[in-house]
């Protein structure tokens, strides 16, 4: 078990260390760079006015240039902010004026408690809906279910926060978006922001897990009832075992492999897949800020928040294989 841990931690770091230099890159393949959407933006707002002459503009861009660390190769620019990353040194937000990780430590741990509490929610219903259907095939409850697991598929979060939001305002006039209420928004921690806290943390939470409970109750389904089919299955019915033992100590355990999988692209796309979300329900994530620095090309911002997301599918799938090798020991013995 710990050879199989180490291999993995290994791995993990290797990984770590090429999604770095792919968020770098990335961030740079759009045309120009923060410096070159300032200095239009400048010379709109000067329009107007006395205009400033080409050498004076050439200068004022190659102070900028220099001030920011953009007159310096990629490969230099990349090493500055990889060998500052790896000491927990983000640095500045060009577009902000202010130090990264002030720009995204509140919004990373509302992001990180956003997606754990849709990783449970998906989970507490998909599991034990999956193997309710699985065992009632061809029933009224499983052809309900599995309807409404088509719809949920079929319906964009975004759309589902939008109705949520209609609903709120017109019937029950109040407002569901956010993760407080005004009274806490910019109160420090404390017991009742915590309480404020869970208390809206369930709808955002139902919203964006709707999609992917409807898909991991037909994954959870399909797989149980290839496992209810095994020859084991009918040995251990023939023992005289209860059918609820039989089922949840042979069938379902195994069946829960290919979910456990799904961990480690499970929690990135709980964030990338709530940009849209979070602006319709005002949450405070890190999707609005990464949407926000790639409009504006604010490259270091933007470099660090793909590399939180690359960082996360490295631990989920770290996750995923220690749950792995904890669910099956095939695993861990190979």
């Amino acid at each position: 078990m710990l050879a199989f841990l180490a291999r993995r931690a290994a791995i993990a770091v290797v990984t770590i260390i090429a999604v770095s230099i792919f968020s770098f890159a990335i961030i740079q393949m759009p045309a120009g760079d923060y410096v070159d959407r300032y200095m239009m933006e400048f010379t709109s707002w000067t329009s107007g006015s006395q205009q400033l002459s080409g050498e004076s503009l050439r200068e004022l861009e190659a102070a900028l240039r220099k001030n920011f660390g953009l007159d310096k190769p990629l490969y230099v620019q990349y090493w500055k902010w990889a060998s500052k990353v790896a000491v927990g040194n983000f640095g500045h937000s060009i577009e902000h004026a202010r130090p990264i990780w002030d720009v995204i430590s509140d919004r990373l741990v509302m992001t990180v408690v956003l997606a754990g509490a849709t990783v449970i929610f998906t989970w507490v219903l998909a599991i034990p809906i999956g193997i309710y259907s699985a065992v009632r095939q061809y029933s009224i409850e499983d052809y309900t279910f599995t309807f409404i697991g088509f719809l949920g598929l079929a319906t964009p979060d975004f759309l589902l926060a939008l109705i949520l939001l209609y609903i709120s305002f017109a019937y029950f006039d109040v407002s569901v978006g956010g993760l407080f209420s005004p009274e806490y928004a910019s109160a420090p921690w404390s017991i009742g922001r915590v309480w404020d806290l869970l208390a809206h943390l369930w709808i955002p939470a139902a919203v964006l897990g709707t999609s992917g409970t409807a898909g991991l109750m037909r994954i959870m389904r399909a797989n149980v009832l290839d496992e209810l089919r095994k020859p084991y299955v009918v040995t251990a019915r023939a023992k005289g075992l209860p059918e609820w033992r039989v089922i949840l100590k042979y069938p379902v355990r195994v069946a829960l492999n290919p979910l456990v999988s799904t961990i480690g692209y499970l929690l990135p796309y709980l964030i990338s897949g709530s940009v849209i979300v979070s602006m319709v329900l005002s949450l405070p994530t890190l999707g609005p800020v990464l949407v926000q620095s790639l409009l504006t090309q604010d490259m270091f911002l933007g470099a660090t928040i793909i590399l939180f997301l690359g960082v996360m599918t490295v631990i989920g799938t770290l996750l995923s294989d220690i749950l792995l090798a904890v669910v099956d020991p095939r695993i861990r013995m190979n």
